[in-house]
């Protein structure tokens, strides 16, 4: 999937799979040049109507870039700190929300930092906190 995707936009369903082959999605960019792909073929819409050809394409190309995302998505393997702090971000929280668990916002901080670790007891609390396994605290 090299080809530029702001070139003219074949007809035929062979003609798109010749110029845009329909391979599982594998990387960022090839991400990248599926949305951009179908997003041109979805432009056309507004000048002229899609072909049954291009609308089947855009079907099965908008499957592998799901595939993709969702494997993407997928929670990566992290514990202990890491995950608290990539808890944090997602959800937007300021540390100060954490004092119910950690009894200072200094604490917090010293935490997040690696000054200090996680206890048994910090562990407990935040898995009640963020309602998952305690395990899922404990450093690898």
């Amino acid at each position: 999937m090299t080809d530029k995707t702001n070139d003219t936009i074949p007809k035929t369903y062979l003609d798109l799979v010749k110029k845009h082959p329909l391979l599982p999605i594998t990387s960022d960019a090839e991400e990248e040049y599926a949305r951009n792909l179908i997003n041109s073929i979805l432009d056309l819409e507004s000048c002229e109507e899609l072909t049954q050809a291009q609308d089947s394409y855009i079907g099965t190309l908008t499957i592998l870039l799901s595939n993709y995302q969702r494997k993407k998505a997928l929670i990566p393997d992290i514990h202990g700190v890491d995950l608290l702090k990539l808890l944090i971000k997602e959800r937007g929280l300021p540390q100060k929300d954490l004092v119910s668990v950690f009894k200072t916002e200094s604490i917090v901080s010293a935490v997040l930092s690696g000054q200090r670790k996680l206890t048994v007891e910090h562990i407990q609390k935040l898995a009640e906190y963020f309602r998952c396994s305690p395990s899922a605290f404990f450093p690898r």
